[in-house]
Order: C-alpha cells, then structure tokens, then sequence
C-alpha cells in the first residue's frame, strides 16, 4: 500500500479484474477476486470508504424495519433482504472481531399492546436469525430494568423489548477490506480517478485512464489494462457506467441520510442503544453508543446530485432532536450536537415510490455494449454477498471457476486477537485504559505496531487532542502504513475524530498536519495551506446546526 509502487505496477500491468470504487462493495470485491487468485487493481477516486461506507448507522443488522415491512406488504423482497443480513451478520463480527461487536438495542413502548406488537415481532427476529449466530434472543424489559439500562430514558415509558443486532466502526473495517486484499495480492490505489475507457475493435473495455488526483502538478492519465471492469461506485455509479456507455439509463436514485453526534449523557449509558420505532415520516430512528458519543440518524430523502458531498442541515438537525425528544427525560439542545454527517444510500430506481420504501437489496448488471459489470445497490452487511456474486460472475466471463473463499477469511488485524489484549497493551506500554482499549479496537492484533512508534519518538504517545484518546503515533502509522494522504483521510476515516466532534477536529488540525509534514515532504507554506483548507471545510459543517 505505497503509492509510488502502485501507480508503477498499474501502468506495467494486465489485470484479470479491474474494481473502481473503495467503498465496502468495491474493498470486498477485491478480498474475494484476490483470494480466489484473480489479478485484481482497485482504485478509488477519493479515499477508501470516502462516501457511503464511512457513513453508515454503524450497524450489523437484518433489518427490523424490512421484516415489520415484509408482512405487512405481503412482500417477499423484504424478506428474503432480511434473511440475507442476518446469514451475514455473524461473519461480519466474526471475521474482524476489534471493529464489530454485539449491541444491544432497547425499544421503549408505551402500552401493553404496543409491548406485545413489538415482542412479537423481534420473536420472529430471533427466529430468521436461528442457527449458527451466537446472539443473544430478544426479551421484554420492565419499565425498571429499561431506566436501568438507559437512565435518560422518559418517565412515560410502560417498559421496552431490547433485542441485539451488529455494531461496527465502517470505514475502519472497509480498511481492514482493503489491507487484507492488498495483502492477498491486489493492488490498490485511493486518490485515482477513472476519467475515461478505452475499447478494442469490439467496443469492449480494455483499459481505464486513471489519472493521480494527488499529482503535482497534474499528471496525464496512466492507462490500467485489465479483462474485465467492475464498477463497485455506490451512488456515483450512473457516470462510471455512463462513462463505458453513454447510453445507459440512469440506474441509482441517491438517498440522503444524515446522522448527529451528542454527548453520551444523553441517554446515561454506554452499552445500550436506543431504537425509535416512530417518526412522523414512517420511518425508525436509532440512538448508538458509538466511541464515547451518541450516534442519532437516519433520515431519508432524494438527493439528485450524487457528485456532491451531502451536508447536514438546520432542519434535519431539528428533526432528529425532536425525534428523539419524547423518549428522553430531557430534550436535548442544538448546542449539544458535537458533529455530524451526511451519506448517500445507493438505491436501485425501481419505481417513483419514495426512497424510504425502495428495498436494499443489491443487483450485478452486464453491459453488453461495453463489457462493463456494475454492482448495483445493497447495503454493508451483506457485502460480501455482494461480492461473491460480483466475483462469480467475473470468474464466469474469464471462464476460471474459482470457489468463494471469504466466508472464514480474518482480515486485517484479526488474527490472534481477544477482547482482553488491551490489558496486555496497556501493561507493558504504560498506557492508559482508556488509549490502550481505543488502540486494540482500532487495530486489533496490530495495535503493538502502532505503539511501537513511539520509540522513534517518545512525544508520539502523546494525546492527539484532549479528551479523547487518540495519540499522534496514529497519525504517523496512518501515513506510512495506511495509505491515508490528506489530514481528511487521516482525521475523518483512520481517526474518526471529524464525525465525533467538530470542536476537536479544529484543535487537532495544526498538530496533525505538523506530524504528517515530514511524512508527506510538505514544505511550511504548504503544511499551512493544507491546514487551513481542511480548518475552513470543518468549520463550514459546524455552521449546519445553527
């Protein structure tokens, strides 16, 4: 994962698979076409999990929305979205156990009948969920037990049924997607635009001009010669597809869901999330611990311009706090939001049903004008379904069947790891609980690298930012062993520092910067420049909330 290398081998090179995008699809598609011994290239024209995968509700699920959904409509669609997530659910904790742990979820009800309603429901949760997933069944709380685990929970409550799904850290996993395929032989490249295809005399792709968004000055395309292309660009994948053949229809209608970051308090604990199953919309909200604050989202409205970054809005922040209001003791404020985002949902155009209504599932198209495959749709947990048809089909046209192989496959950081090795970390480092638990979880078994840092230099161990225990060792490794190559990469996806508070964000930028200058080969002038066109663009999010 060295771009210099990279960009050499993916001039002088033939590849059997060429994936553009780095997102979840794109980074699994990579694993499974590498482990089963394809040539594969992977380039991403932003950073890895730059846009859908990095800003996910961080959930591992099947879906309770889809299966209420599913009998209420009669629709086999649901179900069968269901019965997907959960297949996948117990191999997405299981192959990367430090970034994706069980989470219980609490929904409070406000009736005997609504209690029922809900408990059976999440009974036939548990039900398509049997068999090899190792996650605890769902049970009706008392209103005692619920306050219990969620002390900020409304005096009106009657009592609450909590069941467990998934929780994840999405762009870090992606990564660990994207190391582990680099480490079966794929090469992969973040920062690298697809700008254009070549055809032979057939009008099939025979070769995608990339061009370095990172060279300077800018650099002519390289030609990336490979048997076949596969477009894994989530919400951005009408112009891939449109760039191989510019008479397709439009497949994707992008979905804007935004999410907010609130402090811990607001629910009193640390362990138990909180599901909202009403909102004036139709829709269910969640409230997730998410590393020392409180994840609220989603929302869900068209979003026509996929090109663009989507960005939180007054009116959205509005909407969540006063979605989350009538379960709370006490509502919370504007002034309370420490940060937040803004995702696309790469939904398949079915109908002119609003997107809330559009299913998740996932579809692989064939060009046959230019050869192009793209991957359609779907949604994190059930990636590596995705790529498994993806990569199936790839083999199929290169006429190699190969079995899938990712089903048991660790990935990066995995092997060898317990949830206890942060005792260990912290004992012979020195390091306190709190670091040495956010490090193992980050990094799992690799952890001990980036500790190991800090005998270089011993000022590496010291906090990246106060009240938070990220130290800068993080930003050095994220450099040289992580590809990251700009403070966005660095503090918005190695480090999720940027989606957790905006306030520590600006405080960390100068300090960030400074560490990655000599990494980089920044001259002063330019370390400045970077600084302030990161501090203006965290700066214009925080604005959002007024």
């Amino acid at each position: 994962m060295h771009r210099s290398a990279t960009l050499q081998r993916l001039t002088a090179e033939t590849f059997d698979l060429c994936i553009i995008g780095g997102g979840a699809s794109g980074a699994g598609s990579a694993l499974d076409a590498a482990l089963r011994g394809l040539r594969v290239a992977l380039v991403e024209k932003s950073d890895f999990a730059a846009g859908t995968s990095s800003k996910s509700t961080k959930l591992i699920h099947g879906g309770v929305r889809y299966l209420e959904q599913a009998f209420k409509n009669l629709d086999a669609g649901q179900l069968r979205q269901v019965r997907h997530g959960l297949e996948e659910r117990h191999i997405l904790l299981a192959n990367a156990p430090h970034l994706a742990r069980p989470l219980a979820l609490l929904t409070p009800v406000f009736s005997w009948w609504e209690g029922l309603y809900f408990r059976i429901g999440l009974w036939l949760y548990d039900r398509f969920a049997a068999g090899s997933d190792p996650l605890p069944g769902s049970r009706w709380l008392s209103k005692t037990e619920a306050q219990r685990r969620l002390p900020g929970l409304s005096e009106r409550l009657h009592s609450a049924v909590l069941y467990y799904d998934g929780q994840m850290d999405d762009a870090r996993y992606c990564l660990a997607l994207v190391q582990s395929a680099a480490e079966a032989g794929a090469v992969v490249l973040n920062h690298a635009a697809v700008t254009g295809f070549e055809k032979n005399i057939h009008g099939q792709l025979s070769a995608a001009l990339v061009r370095d968004q990172l060279a300077a000055p800018p650099a002519e395309p390289i030609r990336l010669r490979a048997r076949v292309f596969l477009n894994c660009s989530g919400p951005g994948a009408d112009a891939v597809r449109r760039l191989a053949n510019p008479a397709l229809p439009g497949r994707i209608r992008p979905s804007k869901g935004v999410h907010l970051l609130l402090p811990q308090s607001v629910l009193g604990a640390a362990e138990t999330a909180l599901l909202i199953p009403k909102t004036p919309d139709g829709r269910v909200v969640f409230a997730i611990p998410f590393q020392g604050k409180i994840l609220l989202g989603t929302t869900d409205q068209d979003y026509p311009t996929p090109d663009q970054e989507p960005r939180l809005e007054a009116a959205e922040v509005d909407f969540l706090l006063d979605t989350l209001a009538p379960y709370l003791r006490q509502r919370p404020d504007k002034q309370s939001v420490c940060a937040g985002f803004g995702g696309l949902r790469p939904l398949l155009a079915a109908s002119t049903q609003q997107t809330k209504g559009l299913v998740r599932d996932h579809e692989l198209e064939r060009d046959p004008h230019s050869g192009l495959l793209s991957l359609l749709g779907g949604k994190w947990t059930t990636y590596r379904l995705m790529a498994r048809d993806a990569v199936d089909a790839v083999c199929h046209l290169l006429q190699t069947p190969r079995p899938c192989r990712t089903e048991n496959h660790r990935l990066a950081g995995a092997a060898g790891y317990t949830p206890d090795d942060w005792k260990t970390l912290a004992a012979q480092h020195g390091l306190p609980p709190e670091t040495a638990r956010h490090l193992s979880h980050n990094y799992g078994s690799r952890a001990g690298q980036v500790v190991a840092l800090v005998q270089e230099n011993a000022a590496w161990a010291q906090p990246l930012v106060d009240g938070f225990p990220f130290i800068r060792a993080e930003v050095v490794y994220a450099a040289r062993a992580e590809m990251a190559c700009t403070l966005r990469d660095v503090l918005a996806r190695r480090i999720r520092l940027e989606i957790l508070d905006w306030q520590a964000t600006l405080a960390a930028i100068p300090v960030a910067a400074a560490l990655l200058a000599p990494e980089w080969g920044w001259s002063a002038a330019e370390t400045e420049r970077q600084a302030e066109v990161y501090r203006e663009e965290v700066g214009g999010k925080a604005k959002c909330k007024m």
